[in-house]
């Protein structure tokens, strides 16, 4: 149901109706054997998916995944070597001339020496109906900001700009490059909170993030690509069920490593000031040691995580370093 409280669904088009007599049940994104070769090298390795309308998917993979090749057919930059890639039951190319997809990109594509109010009302122009400009800019939170140059404006704000400019032929998937880059913390959470309100309507959106936290607290849907392939697919829940193993946590002060390393299923352990954290399979075994061989105290024994699951599933760690600003601390992981 559309919230008839919130104008911005006033004429909006009726989500899952693309086309003339096109049914509802038509995926908004369906790969089928899905091939894509450069040369001697195999970019993409056979990935099916299907995403059906209103989902949001958070599209996850280290360096080298496939990610970009995938998303680029989608998007109709490309073709496939292999198999069909299809958007709302049509070529690529064809969704995207119809306006039923908008990308947000990570960088480029703005002109410095326009005004923000410019640059979206220029991009209206390019598009034969679109929302009203005043509307997608306010949807963006950045109506305040409409007479400032864009050269001017923080990568936050950028990155909200692009956003408007992605609502404005009102599209029915929205794939999303690092959305929340360089946004603080209200900032991300007014976008999510936008993206959840549009996905309810109707609006399919994929997303492509290094914070895991995002992926772990905003998508319906992850699904993790390594090498070219479809590796785990499911709720956040799902994957992290997927990855076998516990973490415990105490809080011990002089601890003896190579005594915790010796319990058996003990992946590896850290230390951090006086806590001590162990990766392992058998969570009974290091408790058990921890409560009756050591003075350890306050001990939590945890499932995996996103982070933990994503690292056991794709065989890639998490880049050090983070995004400037308040986001520094967030979880990433290997683009």
């Amino acid at each position: 149901m559309k919230p008839v409280h919130d104008p911005w669904y006033a004429g909006q088009r009726p989500r899952g109706r693309t086309g003339a007599g096109m049914s509802a049940r038509v995926p908004a994104v369906d790969l089928v054997g899905v091939r894509k070769h450069f040369g001697s090298v195999e970019a993409v390795r056979g990935i099916d998916l299907r995403i059906e309308p209103g989902e949001v998917v958070a599209f996850l993979g280290p360096n080298g995944a496939g990610k970009t090749t995938t998303i680029d057919m989608v998007l109709g930059l490309s073709a496939p070597s292999d198999g069909t890639v299809t958007v709302y039951g049509m070529p690529p190319r064809d969704a995207v001339r119809k306006g039923l997809v908008s990308a947000v990109m990570q960088s480029g594509g703005l002109l410095k020496d326009l005004t923000v109010a410019e640059t979206v009302a220029y991009t209206a122009h390019l598009f034969t109906a679109t929302r009203p400009p005043d509307e997608v800019m306010e949807r963006a939170g950045i109506t305040a900001i409409g007479s400032r140059l864009v050269g001017k404006c923080s990568g936050g704000e950028q990155q909200r700009l692009r956003f408007a400019m992605a609502l404005l032929p009102d599209p029915e998937l929205l794939l999303l490059d690092e959305p929340t880059q360089g946004m603080d913390v209200e900032g991300r959470r007014g976008f999510w909170a936008a993206i959840r309100r549009d996905a309810d309507a109707g609006r399919t959106v994929v997303f492509a993030t290094h914070y895991l936290e995002e992926a772990d607290t905003y998508a319906d849907r992850v699904v993790l690509v390594r090498q070219g392939e479809v590796v785990a697919d499911g709720t956040a829940s799902e994957i992290k069920a997927m990855a076998a193993g516990r973490t415990v946590r105490a809080t011990l002060s002089g601890t003896d490593g190579a005594a915790l390393r010796a319990i058996p299923g003990v992946d590896r352990v850290e230390t951090h000031g006086s806590s001590v954290v162990v990766h392992c399979s058998d969570s009974d075994a290091v408790a058990r040691y921890l409560l009756t061989e050591t003075p350890a105290q306050n001990l939590e024994i945890a499932a995996l995580g996103l982070e933990e699951a994503f690292v056991a599933l794709t065989g890639a760690e998490p880049a050090a370093g983070g995004a400037s600003g308040t986001a520094a601390s967030r979880t990433r992981a290997p683009s």
